[in-house]
């Protein structure tokens, strides 16, 4: 953690991060057995062990926990959220793939193993990450999923436009235009907020159309995703100024190395603590009106800002 708290109060955190430790584990392995007996129906080809190797082996698979739990909310049976879980990953990890690659962050490290590029050859890894990006919206489109059309039609325009050049793409693009460069606090965050928020965005919104929800509510959990992810990148980005290689997985204090603009970088560790604190008290009064229904999201929310993996 960090903050200094009482040995009562660590031993609490211990406890309720044991058990989001479970339920993450759980979650991953039900999105990693329908995304494996999918592939397990598609034609073979070349491509389908870099793809294996870059979605299922590893991850906290944070964002289909995030949907389970959000639901649990809603009473929504997973088999409903199953696929968007399954696509939301798939997007997840084809970002991944390509972030690592030379051209971008030149990472050779993710999730404790090599990267797909150093494993399978960076030709491999390009095209393994696009044949995931455009895998996610087979998996939402298909037949056999149990959503009416206009539903899986919203979702896939949705999912399309949080992951193409208005989202996670953009995103990128402009985390790397902004290395080694003085950017101001609302650049930052538009930055990050397409980069991770925008997925973090679709998967709430993505549950707000299976639960048939309004216009203005669905726009209310999009918004409230793009908050959680924001949460998220903050921790990501406190993870790799204070957190452990080997709890990790990946290389650490790497953002500073390459003038990466965050807002860790900008505000300092204080206030950029303080700044996360408040947006994590800012999303947990907006879950206040489902009562006990949201108990499951709020203790994945406490695990993400407090998180040492």
């Amino acid at each position: 953690m960090w903050m200094k708290c009482s040995k009562k109060d660590l031993k609490k955190f211990q406890v309720k991060k044991k058990m989001i430790k479970r339920k993450l584990i759980k979650n991953a392995k039900k999105v990693d057995k329908f995304l494996i007996n999918y592939l397990k129906k598609q034609k073979n080809s070349l491509l389908v062990k870099p793809m294996k190797y870059g979605v299922i082996s590893g991850g906290k698979k944070i964002r289909s926990t995030i949907i389970f739990d959000f639901g649990k909310i809603f009473n929504l049976d997973e088999k409903k959220l199953i696929n968007i879980c399954a696509a939301v990953e798939c997007i997840h990890s084809y970002s991944l793939i390509h972030d690592d690659l030379p051209c971008m962050d030149n990472d050779k490290m993710r999730r404790g193993k090599a990267s797909t590029h150093i494993k399978f050859g960076e030709a491999s890894a390009v095209l393994a990450g696009s044949s995931l990006l455009t895998l996610a919206f087979e998996i939402i489109a298909e037949k056999k999923y149990i959503l009416n059309s206009k539903m899986k039609n919203e979702i896939i325009q949705f999912l399309a436009s949080c992951s193409g050049h208005t989202g996670i793409a953009g995103g990128q693009e402009l985390d790397l235009k902004f290395e080694n460069k003085n950017m101001n606090i609302n650049q930052i965050i538009d930055m990050q907020k397409k980069k991770t928020g925008k997925l973090f965005n679709f998967c709430l919104y993505a549950v707000g159309v299976v639960a048939k929800k309004n216009t203005k509510d669905k726009l209310f959990l999009s918004n409230l995703g793009e908050e959680i992810g924001l949460l998220f990148q903050l921790a990501d980005d406190f993870l790799d100024f204070r957190g452990l290689k080997k709890l990790l997985g990946k290389p650490v204090k790497k953002d500073h190395k390459k003038g990466k603009s965050t807002l860790l970088n900008l505000m300092g560790e204080k206030k950029a603590y303080l700044f996360a604190n408040n947006l994590k008290r800012k999303i947990l009064r907006k879950l206040e009106k489902h009562g006990k229904n949201a108990k499951e999201l709020i203790s994945t929310i406490d695990f993400i800002l407090e998180r040492k993996f």
